[in-house]
């Protein structure tokens, strides 16, 4: 495990022991849409990621992992009502934030699942909610997105779509995996950046809404792969 991982793990590790409640601390929940696997996820992720940076006294980057997303409970809901999507073989959960689409292909009876995000909070958040859901993930913080391919037979990617730079690294790194001879699944509620035209819906889901600042209690979330 890498320094800047390894440190982050000791932090969430502390986090999740120390005593007491509140908007500033870490739960372990249901997730809303997947209630079979269990999240370290924060109160509010605003005011846990202030109270971290002030003790920290430098920036830290935004703890997306802190939060469930729609586009990932979207996903990991379709691997576990359909298991031979990921059992038996080897899965890349791409910006795996909290790890719930990894776990959710590991509890569907991956072979191997990889975990992959460049926040090393998030990897670290992804070892621990995979050690609380009995599950084995190995996890990566490499930028992978410039590689030739995939090493997976199936490639998750939720909640992706969420800026139009980080959409034109996505897609060609989606598309050359497909290419590749991988299998290629999306989970986007549609934030405005997703290139619909070049990929085709399986399946569309109505998601609790977890998210800050977003108006109706649930979304509509749509599964797609490369067209």
């Amino acid at each position: 495990m890498k320094g800047a991982t390894a440190a982050a793990l000791s932090v969430l590790e502390r986090e999740i022991d120390a005593p007491g409640d509140g908007l500033d601390r870490l739960r372990l929940v249901p997730t809303p849409f997947v209630p079979e696997v269990r999240l370290h996820l924060a109160e509010d992720a605003i005011v846990w990621w202030a109270r971290m940076e002030a003790a920290a006294g430098h920036a830290l980057p935004p703890p997306y992992w802190a939060s469930v997303w729609a586009g990932g409970q979207a996903l990991a809901r379709h691997l576990l009502d359909h298991p031979e999507l990921a059992a038996g073989r080897r899965v890349l959960d791409l910006a795996a934030g909290s790890g719930l689409v990894a776990i959710a292909a590991a509890l569907s009876g991956a072979a191997r699942v990889v975990a992959n995000d460049i926040d090393p909070y998030a990897v670290a958040a992804v070892t621990i909610n995979a050690r609380v859901n009995q599950v084995n993930v190995d996890t990566t913080g490499d930028d992978l997105l410039d590689q030739a391919g995939a090493e997976a037979d199936l490639v998750v990617a939720g909640d992706v779509f969420y800026s139009r730079a980080l959409a034109e690294r996505v897609l060609p790194f989606l598309q050359r995996a497909a290419a590749g001879g991988a299998e290629v699944l999306v989970g986007d509620p549609d934030r405005g950046h997703l290139p619909e035209d070049r990929l085709t819906v399986l399946a569309d889901y109505p998601v609790p809404t977890t998210e800050p600042s977003v108006d109706s209690s649930l979304r509509q979330v749509l599964v797609l792969r490369p067209a």
